[in-house]
């Protein structure tokens, strides 16, 4: 079965052609970040016409690369939510019509699923059930992958997603937008004893986390160097900080593991390519016995390959779109 598969969430337009859930025959992406640098973090109405101007090429570039004409496409796959709204209603109705015009059923897919569903892609022998911790720049939650089709959140951020404070820190430092990668290779050279940084907790519910007070502590450590003219350590900071998130987020995960008993855990999104955060989790399962499942680096951002993937198994489980589907800002993942 072949699936057309359309990503649109944030600054990423991504098409893709998936056979069976499991094989990508192409994966064609056009990314936003350098235009967006300029600003330091994602300008939503820029981010829409660029999508609107990519789709279309896009798509046939998508096709051309997978070897397939249109009459053999199976169905058509759409993020349909989270993200940003504007961004989101391009890809939901380009699919809305390339559907529609191909006379095939349109498949609505969560945009963190299909992160989830990366991992079935780089290992193609991990099933659910298992304990996925879903970390980027808009979620950080910690997901029970009980079918493929059936999730629940055990927790997540009250506040600030890990991502996106990589983000607003990197811009503060003045590193660059986006944030993950060049904080990630700047940590490594670095001493993550270095600023003393801190861990929160929330009351009364064990597997959430908060990262507003990491945030500021960073924001607040830089502005108070500017005013003083002291020059920060820069990789003894970048690896502080990663240490802080790291250790806020595997902890949580390991915990929500143990409670399952699945022996397995997955990683998604794009905070998974960070070098701390797998490297943690490596040592976290040495240590339990549970076995870790990391998506490919290639696979951590945004892409199509991955609503491709999550959108065959909805499709398996007869879940369908009419020409009356929206795009919504936010959605619970448990409902799909």
């Amino acid at each position: 079965m072949n699936i057309l598969a359309f990503e649109s969430s944030c600054d990423e337009t991504a098409v893709a052609v998936v056979r069976d859930g499991r094989t990508v025959l192409s994966d064609a992406i056009a990314s936003q970040a350098d235009m967006h640098a300029l600003y330091g973090g994602v300008v939503p109405e820029i981010a829409s016409r660029k999508h609107i101007e990519a789709i279309a090429s896009l798509t046939d570039q998508a096709m051309e690369l997978a070897g397939i004409g249109r009459g053999e496409v199976d169905a058509v796959a759409v993020t349909y939510a989270p993200g940003l709204i504007g961004a989101v209603l391009v890809g939901v109705n380009f699919a809305k019509a390339a559907s529609y015009g191909l006379g095939v059923p349109l498949v609505p897919v969560h945009h963190v699923r299909g992160h989830i569903a990366a991992n079935y892609i780089t290992h193609p022998d991990l099933e659910p059930p298992f304990v996925c911790l879903c970390v980027s720049g808009g979620t950080t939650a910690i997901v029970d992958v009980r079918s493929y089709t059936e999730m629940e959140v055990l927790g997540a951020t009250r506040d600030d997603a890990a991502g996106e404070c990589f983000d607003k820190v990197a811009r503060v430092l003045g590193i660059g937008y986006p944030g993950g990668a060049p904080m990630d290779a700047l940590a490594q050279g670095g001493d993550d004893t270095r600023y003393e940084l801190p861990r929160a907790h929330v009351e009364g519910a064990p597997l959430d986390m908060s990262f507003s007070g990491l945030k500021t502590a960073v924001l607040n450590l830089a502005h108070n160097a500017a005013q003083k003219g002291e020059v920060l350590d820069l990789p003894g900071l970048a690896a502080s900080f990663a240490a802080a998130v790291s250790d806020t987020l595997v902890p949580r995960a390991m915990e929500a593991a143990r409670s399952r008993g699945y022996g397995k855990v997955a990683v998604a999104g794009g905070v998974a390519a960070n070098t701390r955060i797998r490297s943690d989790l490596e040592r976290a399962c040495r240590a339990s016995g549970d076995r870790l499942f990391l998506p490919a680096l290639s696979l951590c951002g945004d892409n199509g390959a991955m609503i491709g993937c999550q959108g065959y198994y909805e499709y398996c489980a007869g879940r369908r779109a009419g020409m009356d589907l929206n795009a919504y800002a936010n959605r619970d993942i448990g409902k799909g």
